[in-house]
């Protein structure tokens, strides 16, 4: 049956992919009295049978696990660099992994219910204004602005770490601007016996009393502390892009993972008739009217369809349709969004014609402008054998902080293993803060096959893993690899290009964040807490070495921007996230954004889910 044919449509909306995005403005459909189709391509990740489920979903201490679980994992491939000799200088690369080629360095992804929200470290961390007020200017549309961003953030969250506020919102004060009763819990996770851990509160007081003194404005800091007490996410702060250290809100509800699995579920629950939830469902095309309106998706139902999969499966998948009365909402995240376009005809015609796909829509902005942080670690070798938090910690079901966590929802197994992060600017030119120097209890370097197990082999060490926000690379893209729907993309970063950042401010700023990270360390060195650095390690010190472990060691885990709010011919969407040139079709993930938002991107993909949900109602017209 060809897309011009008539025929009964299955509901008014279909949603693609379950993630924040998707899964944020499927519900929200739902309870507005719209009748909506999600498309999910993996299952359900409490229900989904493989070793250590549902516990590598629930447990927040084991979300690197959740990354790398067979049951529902994506592992993407990416290059960072053209050149195989700069490529090829990375220790996470990897040409072949299980019997095949990849040619790139790992890029976790996660093809269950919840997208990224069943595998990512919880951390709820705002954006800065800026980003918000950019896009405002950028379209000329105001309700983009800042302050009006803020009620997005207000809707969707369930504060417990400000119980003060709390109660003074109930009286109709709020100056925090948080959300109280919101469907996404955010808490503060830490443990009692973070307490007891005396080499822990050392590291804390020395780092603490180390930043506090290296990231300056010490009557500000003051004044913030008050406000703020280390909340990141306090309004009053975030509007003055203040800095300092500060603790880091999780997105759980007592104390388990919390995401848009559960709120699709509820919504589901709620309104049987109105949210149909089609797990299995690898979504391989968009149909289009001779008029280029989106009337409906084509799909495979199977499992494991993906080649991403960590099992693919042999299988063919069924093929069928299903049908939008009004419109499609593509949500599959910054690689799979531009990827469905594409092969559905939309995107750059010399890519399309190359893979013979005919060209419906000219839009050259697809799958351009990819954009990240750039990550890198310092990591110490504390004097001690063992942190005190993590006596018996083997990280899987049968140990005694297990026990602790599934009993009591308490241990050192509530936390993502993160205990606080310092907010700075990389140099005194920089508008917005944009650097964050987050301290873990663990080994982490990175992600390579494997990583998860390596990070439980040594519980000594404290990793200060540094991320660069606000970068200006705009050279990386996404493009297919093959017309075969089941075929992951090609995907290219291109880190440190000179084109995109002619005076090295990214690099430089990385090179700024370990210095940072090693100051912070320096006091703990001297008290005899800390006693070797493992990475970058001693023999490198000048910033020419520090600049060269960073192009070799570098990594990022917030792909966005590939599908971007902004005029034609490098945009691909309108302010109402419309897709240039064709009708009824929006997307709605994190490729939505023009330049790569704050810190951290779970908390902005939540928001513009909440916006979307906004502007798709607001176009319904009422007979």
């Amino acid at each position: 049956m060809g897309d011009d044919v008539p025929r009964p449509a299955d509901c008014e909306y279909v949603v693609v992919g379950s993630g924040a995005g998707g899964g944020t403005v499927a519900a929200r459909l739902a309870e507005a009295g719209r009748r909506v189709v999600l498309l999910e391509a993996g299952g359900d990740p409490r229900a989904t049978p493989g070793p250590r489920l549902p516990a590598d979903y629930d447990v927040p201490a084991f979300h690197a696990y959740a990354s790398e679980n067979d049951a529902m994992s994506w592992n993407f491939f990416v290059r960072h660099y053209d050149r195989d000799e700069d490529q090829r200088r990375d220790p996470k690369y990897r040409e072949t992994w299980g019997g095949r080629r990849v040619d790139g360095v790992l890029y976790p992804r996660a093809g269950t219910l919840g997208g990224c929200t069943a595998h990512n470290a919880m951390i709820m961390l705002y954006p800065h204004n800026a980003d918000w007020d950019g896009i405002a200017d950028l379209t000329g549309d105001p309700s983009w602005a800042a302050d009006r961003m803020r009620a997005y953030f207000e809707r969707l969250e369930d504060c417990g770490h400000r119980t003060a506020y709390r109660w003074l919102a109930k009286l109709g004060l709020n100056p925090t601007r948080h959300g109280w009763n919101g469907w996404l819990r955010t808490e503060l996770a830490m443990p009692p016996a973070a307490l007891g851990d005396r080499p822990l509160l050392g590291v804390v007081r020395e780092c603490v009393g180390e930043a506090l003194g290296l990231v300056g404005r010490p009557l500000d800091r003051l004044r913030w502390l008050i406000q703020g007490q280390l909340d990141p996410n306090d309004w009053r702060l975030v509007s003055e892009d203040a800095v300092g250290v500060r603790y880091l809100p999780l997105t759980t509800r007592g104390h388990a993972r919390a995401g848009t699995r559960e709120r699709v579920l509820d919504a589901a629950r709620r309104w049987p008739d109105r949210l149909r939830v089609e797990l299995n469902a690898l979504a391989t095309r968009i149909c289009l009217d001779r008029d280029n309106r989106a009337v409906g998706v084509e799909y495979l139902a199977g499992e494991r369809l993906y080649r991403a999969h960590a099992r693919p499966s042999a299988a063919a998948g069924e093929r069928r349709q299903v049908r939008a009365s009004r419109e499609v909402i593509l949500a599959g995240g910054a690689f799979n969004t531009p990827q469905l376009l594409m092969l559905s005809g939309i995107g750059r015609p010399e890519v399309l014609e190359r893979h013979g796909i005919p060209v419906r829509v000219a839009l050259p902005g697809v799958g351009r402008n990819l954009q990240d942080r750039y990550e890198v670690s310092v990591v110490n070798r504390m004097s001690f054998e063992c942190w005190g938090m993590l006596a018996g910690a083997r990280f899987d079901t049968a140990d005694p902080c297990y026990r602790q966590w599934a009993d009591a929802r308490a241990g050192a197994y509530i936390t993502n293993g993160g205990m606080l992060g310092v907010i700075t600017r990389s140099a005194a030119s920089r508008p917005v803060p944009d650097l964050f120097c987050l301290a873990l209890l663990a080994p982490f370097e990175g992600y390579f096959p494997g990583y998860a197990a390596r990070l439980g082999d040594r519980r000594n060490c404290l990793t200060w893993t540094i991320l660069k926000a606000h970068t200006n690379n705009r050279g990386g893209e996404v493009t297919l690899r093959s017309p075969d729907p089941r075929d992951p993309p090609a995907v290219t970063f291109r880190y440190f290009e000179k084109e995109s950042d002619p005076l090295g401010e990214d690099l430089d700023g990385v090179v700024q964040g370990v210095k940072l990270a090693r100051a912070l360390t320096e006091p703990l060195r001297r008290e005899g807490l800390a006693c070797e650095e493992l990475v970058p390690g001693a023999g490198v010190q000048s910033d020419d070495e520090i600049r060269q472990f960073v192009r070799d060691n570098a990594w990022g885990h917030h792909a966005s921007c590939t599908c971007p709010i902004g005029r034609e011919p490098a945009g691909v969407l309108d302010s109402a996230f419309r897709v240039h040139g064709t009708r009824g079709l929006r997307v709605v993930d994190a490729s939505v954004f023009p330049r790569i938002p704050g810190f951290f991107v779970a908390s902005a993909v939540y928001m513009v889910g909440e916006k979307a949900a906004d502007a798709i109602l607001a176009d319904i017209v009422t007979p």
